[in-house]
């Protein structure tokens, strides 16, 4: 899907972090492991999984996507800030490859956009007449449980 020009998130364009996406592929130091689980003798003799390290503090993202990234309470940024990625999804090498690179650039597009601010509901009418009439009927209720007084 081509960006287009208009689009934002946090503030940076679309086709910005396109091309900063660009730039960060050479960035991304990609090694094949085998990988873990059934799968016959194919696990054992083919490295198919992939492993995806991206350094965030050494990339070329902009300073407040670092901070971002690097503050965002996640298992796979290490405390060295490190992005971890580890796919295994597949059966292929390719397969698994770009699964590890969708996955690194959905951490990143989620980092970029801004949380929208929750706006506080009031509550309605009827349900504030709701409320006090509940309110009403509980303090009915034990005013009636009192003690009876006999002397009036």
């Amino acid at each position: 899907m081509a960006p287009s020009y208009g689009a934002t998130i946090g503030g940076i364009s679309l086709f910005t972090l396109t091309e900063y996406w660009d730039r960060m592929l050479d960035e991304v130091v990609l090694s094949a492991i085998r990988a873990q689980g059934s799968g016959g003798q194919n696990v054992n003799k083919v490295s198919s999984a992939i492993h995806l390290r991206f350094d965030i503090r050494a990339s070329s993202l902009p300073d407040w996507l670092k901070s971002r990234l690097l503050n965002k309470q996640d298992d796979r940024v290490t405390n060295e800030g490190i992005v971890v990625i580890k796919a295994q999804s597949y059966r292929s090498q390719p397969q698994n490859k770009d699964d590890a690179l969708q996955r690194l650039q959905a951490i990143i597009t989620q980092a970029a956009s801004k949380q929208k601010a929750r706006i506080a509901s009031k509550p309605t009418r009827a349900s504030k007449r709701r409320r006090l009439d509940g309110k009403a009927r509980q303090g009915q209720k034990k005013a009636t449980r009192s003690k009876v007084n006999h002397h009036d």
